[in-house]
């Protein structure tokens, strides 16, 4: 009989690379990663992608789409819009109706590939595309896997008490969305999930392919898009590669969370849903944080 290790607390999705998230009840798995999450991206003129790492502000930038778009089966129609807002902006509305025009020469750190072309009017306000092709993941962690615009992997877990483990080494606690996970996991022990190597939610199981190592998006305040040191400096004290490996030569990198694979969705998009409530049941894991790492 599989034992519960937890249970599903929060489900988030990141529809613009880099812009604030919506957090969901349910949301639909795809062999990408969930549905919406990341399917869409802001570049420069040439095409490189633009990030909260360089453009602190992005942090502001609320999306809406339409509830029933998180449906297993809803598919959009002329009618259907994403609804973007941000402070001193209109409000801009993309239909989600597939556009006509491809640009090339689209990348993501040293991907490069083509994209569908959102149109003047998106241009104006904030150079958007949604991605038309997927990215084949680091075939050294996750061979024969792909994702969207997401930096690595489809799917990032993080536990609360990971993130309570954390605020209690801060003199001011931060909140979950300085992480940008997709899946948030309560009822487990502080960083446990550092060891999950395979796991199954609802009907999908999900590969553990690495931790996920952090850059300066943790620093940045979600609400005023002001970056500061923290919660960085103090996960340099407790979660650095100095720490969590001390037998390899440090490279200055700090871990929170866990990158995953869906194992089960390489040949199917639909009927795979996970949801808020729902019991996360580890199948195997490996026997240290450093193994995780490595």
């Amino acid at each position: 009989m599989e034992k519960e290790s937890g249970r599903v607390k929060s489900i988030f999705v990141y529809p613009i690379k880099s812009c604030r998230g919506i957090s969901l009840s349910q949301a639909p798995i795809t062999s990408t990663g969930f549905r919406w999450d990341r399917q869409w991206m802001i570049v420069n003129a040439n095409g490189r992608m633009i990030t909260q790492r360089v453009e602190p502000k992005l942090a502001l930038i609320e999306i809406e789409l339409p509830s029933e778009a998180f449906s297993e089966s809803w598919e959009p129609s002329s009618d259907s819009y994403m609804v973007i807002r941000a402070p001193g902006m209109d409000t801009l509305k993309v239909s989600l109706s597939k556009p006509r025009d491809m640009v090339e020469h689209v990348s993501v750190w040293n991907w490069n590939g083509s994209a569908l072309d959102e149109g003047a009017t998106a241009a104006e306000w904030l150079s958007n595309y949604i991605a038309s092709q997927t990215r084949a993941t680091d075939p050294e962690f996750a061979n024969g896997y792909k994702t969207m615009f997401s930096d690595q992997f489809p799917f990032l877990l993080i536990s609360q008490g990971s993130l309570d483990a954390l605020n209690k080494s801060l003199k001011e606690p931060v909140p979950i969305n300085r992480f940008r996970p997709n899946i948030l996991v309560d009822g487990c022990g502080p960083f446990t999930e550092d060891l999950w190597k395979e796991i199954k939610i609802n009907k999908s199981t999900f590969v553990g392919v690495r931790l996920c190592s952090r850059c300066k998006i943790p620093t940045i305040n979600q609400e005023t898009g002001i970056a500061g040191s923290e919660p960085n400096e103090t996960l340099k004290e407790l979660r650095s590669d100095k720490v969590l490996l001390p037998n390899k030569k440090p490279q200055g990198q700090i871990y929170v969370g866990q990158h995953l694979v869906c194992k089960d969705c390489s040949t199917r998009d639909r009927g795979n849903v996970i949801q808020v409530g729902d019991p996360v049941h580890v199948l195997q894991q490996v026997s240290s944080t450093a193994e995780a790492a490595a």
